[in-house]
């Protein structure tokens, strides 16, 4: 195995050590760079050479996983169906926010990642759609800028679902009453 393969396979066990325990703990946010190394079978400083930190690894574990989910049937659909954009972003954004609720510990654990180190340079899943609604009646930037509101704002309140279940009574674990709020935020940032 050349130096590239085995780059690659670290990264690969380490992803793997990372999505176990993660997905058999109580609470994500405890995953140590320890546990994960040593499941893995590494050292724990391959963890910040292959990734940078425990928290790039976890995201980019969700991220292989998540990647895996917009392969899916599902959203192929929605991408095919000839809807107006406005309609694909809900439809999608509600797909997306499934998957979050779904991935509960996972989105605690990258929401930080999400919110705060995301590199807002890399164009969004959404941006296409955004523009595309607005056809020409908003710049390039404010295309943008919406399309970040949008994924990081549903990143947010899916990261407070318990407290928004109980100060607000709207339960994000509800797939009508998910759909009602993504339809309702997509409206909100896409108005005219």
């Amino acid at each position: 195995m050349n130096k590239d393969e085995k780059l690659l396979y670290t990264k690969e066990k380490l992803m793997e050590a990372t999505l176990h325990l993660m997905e058999n703990r109580e609470d994500p946010m405890q995953v140590t760079s320890r546990e994960i190394a040593s499941r893995a079978q590494v050292q724990p400083a391959m963890i910040n050479y292959c990734f940078g930190s425990r928290e790039n690894l976890i995201y980019a574990t969700f991220q292989k996983e998540y990647l895996s989910f917009l392969q899916e049937e599902e959203i192929a659909k929605v991408l095919s169906s000839g809807l107006p954009p406005k309609e694909i972003l809900k439809k999608i954004h509600f797909l997306v926010a499934r998957c979050l609720v779904s991935n509960y510990k996972f989105t605690r654990a990258i929401t930080s990642m999400v919110l705060f180190k995301r590199d807002l340079g890399k164009e969004s899943f959404s941006y296409s759609y955004v523009k595309a609604h607005y056809q020409g009646r908003k710049t390039d930037e404010e295309c943008k800028l919406i399309a970040y509101e949008l994924s990081s704002m549903m990143q947010l309140l899916i990261y407070r679902k318990d407290e928004i279940k109980r100060d607000f009574g709207i339960d994000l674990d509800e797939e009508k009453a998910l759909k009602h709020y993504i339809g309702m935020r997509v409206d909100l940032l896409l108005a005219e």
